[in-house]
């Protein structure tokens, strides 16, 4: 006669123990590792280390470089370009030489090497995203990046979610401002909004909700489908 490790009796008890206990449980846990593991909650207040003690403030800040100086490909691809040694050496082949701040900078420069620059913004693979369509619709930087002008060291201040982005698409008008002052942190969303820069444009809705807006004579439609970012 076979014998059994647990009474017939428990093949009824256990699986209702799983399916009150032990399943609720775990799906608690992965459904909160999946809601505070994304995105949203991990990488806002990213802030690495860099191999060079750079300071947005100092430079962007209170020295008023623009941005685009540095990153120069941000207005005609979709990319912003991590500047090259290059740059920093057309001014600091002159400027603070021998500051020891400098001296990862001057290897570089010496070796042709590039410096391993930490990035701190970076989206999946499978989002698409043009640094040059949102800059040519006047999407003022400090949208996503926050005020890089004062921080010494920078760090990411939006999640860059999909939800995130969808906010913006539906309603871009207090985002937009005219193209050529899209590099001006101090510039707030509802001052540009009130300099005329984005307004709501008469017509029809587009994608059924959003309106087109208007910003230095040009419509701005922002895409919702899905294939707007993801391609």
């Amino acid at each position: 006669m076979a014998r059994f490790l647990f009474p017939r009796w428990a093949n009824k008890v256990v699986p209702l123990g799983l399916l009150f206990g032990v399943l609720p449980l775990g799906a608690a846990v992965i459904g909160g590792f999946w809601y505070y593991g994304t995105n949203k909650h991990i990488e806002v207040g990213y802030q690495p280390d860099q191999p060079v003690d750079y300071s947005h403030k100092l430079h962007a800040g209170d020295l008023g470089m623009d941005c685009r100086y540095c990153h120069n490909t941000v207005e005609v691809s979709g990319f912003a370009a991590v500047p090259p040694t290059e740059t920093c050496m057309n001014c600091h082949a002159k400027v603070r030489r021998d500051s020891e701040k400098l001296l990862l900078v001057q290897e570089s420069w010496a070796n042709d090497e590039p410096i391993p620059w930490v990035r701190v913004h970076n989206l999946p693979d499978y989002a698409y995203f043009d640094h040059s369509a949102h800059l040519a619709a006047g999407v003022g930087c400090v949208s996503c990046h926050g005020r890089v002008d004062q921080m010494h060291k920078v760090r990411q201040v939006a999640p860059l979610s999909m939800g995130w982005c969808l906010d913006c698409h539906r309603n871009p008008g207090p985002h937009l401002r005219n193209p050529a002052d899209v590099t001006k942190m101090d510039m707030a969303p509802s001052t540009a909004v009130m300099a005329g820069a984005g307004v709501p444009a008469t017509g029809e809705p587009y994608n059924d909700r959003v309106p087109a807006v208007t910003t230095s004579g040009r419509q701005v439609q922002a895409p919702l489908h899905c294939s707007g970012c993801h391609r």
